[in-house]
């Protein structure tokens, strides 16, 4: 494993991210096995990875506790990442909420599902139009100053937003969604963060698992899998999106390596600031993906692959219409 700054932090150049192993990400990608859930995690941990990614949200509760319980007597050398950001109530999130209330209610809670005493990167999850951003991270800022967070980070905030809040404390990381076939960042948010010197953390960095390969249709995705909503796996999109992916797979095969593989060194050549989490839930994905850290690319493939994936070629939204109103606020 190699190793990266992000702000005043040091981390595994991919961190990983939690979702898939329990709560949301278990309806999200299909089911996922607890044992190996925690074999994940302490393969990771094997494989020299110390920057973890979950939520309060994820489940709600189940991601945050399954976690702390895998990294039980191993804190010392791992940063952990959580969020906040939405209203939980009977077992559901309902619309966001950040709230300097909700704020501290939910690093409490955090703490105490994942066995720290130190949250080391407490994001906002989504931006709550109905509560200044000054307000939000002066209340995180307080959770700084008692010893309950390290530093503070943003997730999916617009350019205006992110100036507003390190303005009032300095903000160490955001994480917004980035890969090969998502590059929307890269225009004004990617320069800000750069110019502000806050550190990026890409989630998706894999396109859901589009750009490994192992999709070719979408009768591939299991029933219920959230993707069969997502406009850019719908029929009149997945044709055209598998374009890049055919381009992935020859590099791939001239590197001799898998196609994620690909999609995550040219993430990582995008900047040394930048630090990919992508999501498992068992080893072979993982190791896999970890050791992306060891692919380097040619100027003819980093070519190659922005000609095959150029901003805005990406047929479909994101999200549907809900998703996209709490992005870049």
């Amino acid at each position: 494993m190699i190793y990266r700054k992000l702000g005043g932090l040091q981390v595994s150049a991919l961190g990983l991210g939690c979702m898939p192993m329990a709560g949301i990400g278990a309806a999200m990608y299909g089911k996922a096995d607890h044992r190996e859930s925690i074999a994940t995690l302490e393969r990771a941990i094997e494989l020299g990875v110390t920057f973890f990614d979950t939520a309060e949200v994820y489940g709600p509760y189940v991601n945050e506790e399954l976690l702390g319980q895998a990294i039980k007597g191993r804190r010392d050398r791992l940063v952990i990442a959580t969020k906040f950001g939405f209203r939980i109530e009977d077992g559901g999130y309902r619309g966001v909420d950040s709230s300097p209330e909700n704020v501290r209610r939910a690093c409490e809670g955090s703490l105490k599902r994942l066995g720290i005493d130190t949250i080391d990167l407490y994001y906002q999850h989504r931006v709550d139009p109905n509560v200044p951003i000054e307000e939000t991270i002066g209340a995180m800022s307080r959770l700084v100053e008692e010893g309950k967070v390290r530093y503070l980070g943003l997730s999916e905030a617009g350019a205006d937003t992110i100036r507003r809040a390190d303005a009032t404390h300095p903000i160490t990381a955001l994480q917004s969604e980035y890969s090969l076939w998502e590059r929307g960042v890269e225009e004004e948010i990617l320069p800000l963060c750069q110019d502000l010197g806050i550190g990026f953390v890409p989630y998706s960095p894999l396109g859901r698992g589009f750009l490994t390969g192992l999709i070719s249709q979408r009768s591939d995705l299991p029933e219920g899998d959230y993707r069969l909503n997502d406009p850019r796996y719908s029929e009149e999109n997945f044709a055209i999106n598998m374009g890049v992916v055919d381009v992935v797979e020859q590099i791939a095969v001239a590197h001799r390596v898998s196609p994620a593989q690909i999609a995550l060194a040219w993430l990582l050549a995008q900047g040394e600031d930048i630090v990919p989490i992508p999501g498992s839930k068992r080893r072979a994905t993982l190791e896999d993906s970890m050791a992306a850290v060891n692919v380097s690319l040619s100027a003819a493939d980093l070519d190659a692959l922005d000609a095959a994936a150029p901003p805005g070629s990406t047929a479909g939204a994101r999200y549907g219409e809900m998703g996209m109103k709490m992005v870049r606020l």
